[in-house]
């Protein structure tokens, strides 16, 4: 019988990597190589063909969403380990999930300002920045489809709604994922770079996440365990959760969670694009601030 505790730290590195894969910009054919694991680090400066922004529509790219789909179901038997060990406690009450995110935020492949200008040569800041908000807005879309896909087959074959759970929890955390590195490279190639080491700028930029606000300077170069302590942690519960909950879109029968959970994720990502672009831009306050609940 499985012990309540956090999750184990090899399925969590297990897991950041399949994360990290999934929420590429693009997921090639299952059959063709990836080179994923090798770009997985928050301060990767190398130009990857999985990390390359085009503005083809990912969401409606038949290729795109059986890769993803491939991608998502290898993460949902090793979450579904790691939810097991760690206990129906922990998974319940939402430690499990919120050690898993803070686990792969600072794992995530992230673009600086530098990288970010070669590949969009010629743009200014602010046009690269609008080009990430909607790219990630196409990949988070095309995350709810590839589920709400997956979904569609398991409403068909009852014995495999047993994963449902399991399937919510990797979606979250490959849409999560995208989101904090729209977030950590929004900040980059607009000029406010978190400081510190690779962990302590993951930190910043999944609290920046959570509250839907820039880093703040208080938060910069501060180490983990001092950001995320009970109270961070039960703000990154609360936003997991909400998340879960617009989530379930996707479990609607055949392929229409497919359609909704594309929406759904478009529209919620599109929304903290744009409400840190004009933040990071130095919009008054009344003119970007977003409760987005």
């Amino acid at each position: 019988m499985p012990h309540d505790e956090t999750a184990d730290p090899a399925h969590l590195a297990d897991i950041a990597d399949l994360v990290a894969r999934a929420a590429a910009d693009k997921v090639p054919h299952p059959d063709a190589q990836s080179d994923a694991h090798s770009d997985a680090q928050i301060d990767s400066d190398g130009e990857s063909d999985s990390e390359s922004d085009s503005d083809s529509d990912r969401g409606s790219s038949g290729e795109d969403r059986h890769g993803r789909q491939k991608a998502l179901a290898a993460l949902i038997p090793v979450l579904g380990r790691s939810a097991k060990e760690s206990g129906f406690r922990a998974v319940a009450a939402g430690r499990w999930l919120v050690d898993v995110v803070i686990e792969i935020a600072p794992r995530l492949p992230i673009r600086d300002a530098e990288t970010l200008r070669r590949q969009y040569p010629g743009l200014p800041s602010v046009q690269i920045a609008e080009r990430l908000v909607k790219n990630a807005s196409l990949t988070t879309a095309s995350v709810g489809a590839a589920a709400g896909g997956l979904a569609a087959v398991e409403f068909i074959s009852p014995p495999l709604l047993l994963a449902v759970p399991v399937q919510l929890a990797a979606e979250i955390l490959v849409v999560t994922a995208v989101e904090l590195k729209l977030v950590a490279e929004l900040h980059e190639v607009l000029g406010h770079p978190a400081s510190g080491s690779v962990t302590e700028r993951g930190s910043a930029y999944l609290m920046s996440w959570v509250q839907r606000r820039a880093v703040s300077t208080k938060v910069a170069g501060v180490g983990l365990s001092a950001v995320f302590g009970a109270a961070a942690k039960r703000e990154l519960r609360s936003q997991l959760l909400r998340r879960i909950g617009r989530s379930t879109t996707t479990l609607a029968p055949f392929l229409a969670g497919a359609a909704a959970g594309a929406e759904v994720n478009r529209r919620t990502t599109k929304a903290l694009g744009e409400t840190l672009l004009a933040e990071l831009r130095g919009m008054p306050a009344e003119r970007w601030f977003r409760q987005l609940r």
